[in-house]
């Protein structure tokens, strides 16, 4: 047997949300790793809040560094690896930024330099405290900090391709020094992979950092354009992971799913579990994956104010610890043995100027055509253009048919594209 997929889940409390910290209740914490632990998952991810650990630049807070060495202790007696994220940063439609970031402090996250440094000795201090534990997996530099660089955000710290690769590599490199050997990495949402102006690029997030983390939500116009139950649907994470292995330098680079859900309404509750079941195993069918961490672990209380309404119904346990029809979904899954995926022999091309990465988004003709072959039956991959006739490459991937999108979707007419 192969390595075992590591499965987990991203460990949402089932009391006070993320501002559990402010109010930290380590029985309570326990009584919800007991019920993610009793599922038969490995590891869970969780999220400091950063403006509660580092509320001053040169103020890293002792009490709730030690909140955080006490949860992950838990979960190790429970036997579940933790990854840690650093930098929240965003979570839910809500931004966590230190007041010495904003309005009057004004500072831009990714290129002052005193930003820089007090991020870096912050993720630092993380890395060493959890360094003696077996059970630290390492630090994800911070959730889906993409969104803070370019719009959509209302107010966006703007930096260049070149900036960004100082800032990751800066703070991948804190992540080392506080915890060397561990697995650190860093994670965006699909805009690195999808939107043409993201300083934030593939080939950062596939040669930076461990492994390559990809987060798939369907709300990003694949469920709206295809229905709850379509090919590009139940395969969306199986594309981005594929799609992620276009920038690898490292043929065989772990791939990490470190964030999927089923939203509602576009994916219903009666329709979760079965959504779960489907994303799954074809995620699984994707050599090199590492593991899926499924989001989230528990609703959110409806006692808590203005989050989107998906929100609170994302967890695979209700607030009072119940599980749900898709707690079991992963449950089963990863209990289940399975062999290692064949190779997928057949690769999309796909542009490797990330200015025209939008031609990989929803309605673009690198994502219909990765869909196209998948209908028909096909497990492709993807390669980028530049890499389609670098013979030793394709080889190293066990890739023999290259086809491009315009070979394989039809002209509006119904003929094939020339």
């Amino acid at each position: 047997m192969p390595p075992a997929v590591r499965f987990g889940v991203n460990y949402t409390p089932s009391e006070g949300w993320f501002h559990h910290w402010l109010d930290f209740d380590l029985d309570s914490v326990r009584a919800d790793l007991d019920a993610i632990a009793a599922l038969g998952l490995d590891h869970i991810r969780v999220f400091p809040l950063w403006p509660y650990f580092q509320p001053n630049r040169t103020l890293i807070r002792p009490r709730a560094v030690e909140q955080l060495v006490r949860l992950v202790d838990a979960a190790g007696e429970r036997g579940l690896d933790v990854n840690v994220d650093g930098l929240q940063g965003h979570l839910s439609s809500f931004d966590f930024l230190p007041a010495w970031t904003r309005t009057w402090h004004r500072r831009n996250l990714f290129t002052d330099p005193r930003t820089v440094e007090g991020q870096a000795d912050y993720l630092r201090a993380l890395a060493t405290a959890l360094a003696g534990r077996s059970n630290f997996l390492g630090l994800t530099v911070g959730n889906e900090v993409n969104q803070f660089s370019a719009g959509p955000h209302p107010d966006p710290d703007r930096a260049d391709t070149d900036a960004i690769d100082a800032w990751l590599e800066r703070m991948l490199a804190a992540c080392e020094q506080g915890a060397p050997g561990r697995m650190h990495l860093h994670a965006e949402y699909d805009a690195t992979w999808y939107q043409d102006d993201m300083p934030f690029t593939p080939a950062q997030a596939a040669r930076l950092g461990a492994v390559t983390a990809v987060h798939s939500w369907v709300f990003n116009g694949t469920a709206q354009r295809h229905g709850r139950s379509a090919v590009p649907t139940e395969h969306h994470a199986a594309y981005l992971i594929e799609l992620s292995k276009a920038w690898a330098e490292d043929p065989h680079r772990p791939v990490w799913l470190q964030e999927v859900g089923a939203p509602a309404p576009l994916i219903p509750a009666a329709h979760a579990a079965a959504f779960a079941a489907a994303t799954v195993t074809n995620a699984l069918d994707c050599p090199d994956l590492w593991g899926i961490t499924w989001w989230c672990s528990h609703d959110v209380s409806r006692s808590l104010a203005d989050f989107p309404e998906l929100e609170y119904g994302l967890g695979l346990f209700t607030n009072d610890r119940r599980p749900k029809d898709i707690a079991r979904v992963l449950a089963d899954a990863a209990r289940a043995p399975r062999p290692a995926p064949d190779a997928r022999t057949t690769a999309l091309v796909v542009p490797a100027d990330p200015a025209r990465r939008s031609r990989c988004a929803p309605g673009g003709p690198v994502f219909d055509a990765f869909f196209a072959l998948v209908a028909d039956g096909a497990r492709p991959t993807t390669v980028l253009d530049t890499r389609a006739d670098d013979k030793d490459h394709l080889a190293a991937r066990s890739i023999t048919d290259v086809v491009t999108p315009d070979q394989v979707l039809p002209t509006p007419q119904g003929g094939p594209r020339s």
